[in-house]
């Protein structure tokens, strides 16, 4: 079974490669780009068919490891293929 873990950095927090990249985006003649938020995206293969035992698995592993709590939000999702 694949899952996936979305990880945001949370609302209120500074994302200063975000707005580098903006700032590289205005740069480059893309105007009209308010803002822009980073974040990143985790595949894993899981080794079970049972979709409650995956979604805890991943769960366990962004709480523990993929994302930082204090910083950052996640989401985690059961994927096709």
């Amino acid at each position: 079974m694949k899952g996936r873990v979305t990880v945001r950095l949370k609302g209120g927090v500074l994302d200063v490669q975000g707005k580098a990249i903006a700032g590289a985006l205005d740069g480059l003649g893309f105007e009209g780009v308010s803002s822009v938020r980073v974040g990143k995206v985790f595949e894993v293969e899981l080794a079970t068919d049972d979709a409650e035992q995956a979604t805890a698995q991943l769960d366990a592993m962004a709480t523990k490891l993929l994302a930082n709590p204090v910083m950052e939000s996640f989401v985690v999702e059961l994927v096709d293929g």
